[in-house]
């Protein structure tokens, strides 16, 4: 439905625009149609027209679940930086937010050229990230980061992996031995999270989602002190049904 036609009806759609965006930039996360309208003070008809310029001129995305977060246009206006730079610092702006919201340190990992990169990750004082006491290249059998990589890969992807990184006991819980780990990989459902229980680091417990699109190997992660293993499950769930869409949609 659209606005109704009034000398001063194309001042109104750019408030409008303007508190749409404003309302969706303060969720990180994403927000439902039904909430900005709600917040932003606007009839859902009108909004809906809204939303589908917004989302035709790049201002704001759709994500899986239905919500929608800022767009590449948006992120680019007036940020003075290229692209890649306006997208990094965007992704960087919400690893923070989840990381804060999930009460974990939160990693961006991908499977490059035959290697496992942490590419970004947020941390602080409370969150402590992982010690990376072996290179997380070194470690795929035993990380969480690693193993939810190694399930995106086929039988011949995980055998040239492993066959360039020897599978090492890292603790007394790691599994070293590729007819018990394969299977164990080909069992997991690709929509409940990876967990990792002090397989590749004493005092640690981690979790992590596949962020997959194309040909792309990718993962979200959290990882938490042993002490905070009871929040391990809840924690990495909400990170794979809220957080994973959205970041997704940056990092991919």
């Amino acid at each position: 439905m659209a606005l109704k036609p009034e000398p001063t009806a194309p001042f109104h759609s750019v408030q409008y625009a303007l508190r749409v965006l404003e309302t969706i930039s303060r969720h990180g996360g994403g927000v439902t149609d039904v909430q900005i309208a709600r917040e932003a003070g606007l009839p859902v008809a009108h909004l809906s027209s809204l939303l589908l310029m917004l989302r035709r001129e790049g201002y704001v995305e759709q994500v899986a679940d239905g919500a929608y977060v800022i767009g590449d246009s948006l992120v680019l206006l007036g940020s003075g930086m290229t692209r890649r730079e306006a997208l990094q610092a965007k992704l960087q702006e919400t690893l923070t937010e989840l990381r804060d919201s999930v009460g974990a340190a939160v990693y961006i990992s991908r499977y490059i050229d035959g290697e496992v990169k942490i590419t970004q990750f947020a941390d602080g004082p409370r969150t402590p990230k992982v010690n990376e006491w072996v290179d997380f290249r070194s470690a795929a059998h035993a990380s969480a980061v690693g193993k939810c990589l190694l399930t995106q890969l086929d039988q011949n992807g995980r055998r040239d992996h492993l066959s360039r990184h020897k599978i090492a006991r890292l603790t007394s819980r790691t599994i070293t031995s590729e007819r018990i780990l394969f299977p164990k990989l080909d069992s997991q459902p690709p929509t409940v999270p990876v967990l990792d229980l002090q397989e590749y680091a004493v005092g640690t417990v981690c979790a992590a989602v596949p962020l997959t699109a194309g040909s792309a190997v990718g993962c979200l992660a959290l990882s938490l002190p042993i002490e905070h293993a009871h929040r391990l499950r809840s924690a990495a769930d909400t990170l794979n049904r809220r957080a994973a869409p959205v970041v997704m949609a940056l990092a991919i």
